[in-house]
């Protein structure tokens, strides 16, 4: 599995120059073809990405190998197309806390309980789409 940080980097944010960190290197779409190269190699996006969410999405629906982590920001920022995916197309795809935490987990669960993610979709984004991925789980 690799793993592959997407969407704006907050590390260098206001720094000058960024502090090197660009960006283009972590716009999701470029992610496909990657994922188009190694079919067999299971991806996973970590974050929304900021300011490209939808292609995440798209990237991820798109293509079977490639799943979505949610770490890293508060439920209460997620786009409401990201929600939508998560309890529709995606449900078997959202991950939560294959990267580092960057939101403390008690605050990040009570937004989760909060956002207007199904019932039923909570127990695979929490833990079971990240078992299955890891291969611990039937599905």
């Amino acid at each position: 599995m690799t793993l592959f940080h997407t969407g704006q980097i907050g590390i260098g944010s206001g720094m000058r120059g960024g502090m090197g960190m660009w960006p283009k290197y972590s716009i999701p779409m470029h992610l496909g073809g990657v994922a188009v190269d190694f079919p067999d190699m299971p991806i996973v996006l970590a974050h929304p990405s900021f300011p490209w969410t939808e292609e995440d999405l798209a990237v991820c629906q798109n293509k079977p190998n490639v799943h979505y982590d949610m770490t890293c920001w508060s439920p209460k920022h997620f786009s409401e197309t990201a929600i939508r995916y998560a309890n529709s197309i995606l449900k078997r795809k959202i991950l939560f806390g294959l990267d580092r935490p960057a939101v403390a987990k008690d605050h990040w669960l009570a937004d989760f309980e909060k956002a207007p993610f199904r019932d039923e979709v909570r127990p695979s984004i929490l833990k079971e789409d990240t078992l299955r991925l890891l291969g611990e789980a039937d599905g």
